[in-house]
């Protein structure tokens, strides 16, 4: 009986490109998260961390320019929500078309 017969074997640390071609994982892209991963780590820190500090310290500050304290707590998550949201699709566009 023939041992090597076209079946599929995994060799750990090398990965198949599309074309069936093997390369190792040093080969393969090792970027990480890149610049626009850490501007999403930085938003999603503001959005998790900041905005709602401010909203426990201090949830009338929209007053101060006549927003009205109801209205405020509902703006002041909206705005952050808004930004990761708009920052996430950005970093995943960029993944996507390999920049």
């Amino acid at each position: 009986m023939n041992s090597d017969d076209g079946g599929y074997v995994h060799r750990p640390g090398e990965t198949e490109t599309a074309a069936g071609a093997r390369e190792s994982e040093s080969e393969a892209d090792t970027d990480g998260f890149g610049g626009r991963g850490w501007v999403l780590v930085a938003v999603l820190v503001v959005c998790l961390l900041i905005v709602p500090g401010i909203i426990y310290v201090r949830p009338g500050i929209l007053s101060a320019i006549g927003i009205p304290y109801i209205a405020s707590l509902l703006v002041l998550p909206l705005l952050p929500a808004a930004a990761l949201g708009l920052t996430a699709v950005w970093a995943m566009t960029a993944a996507t078309n390999d920049e």
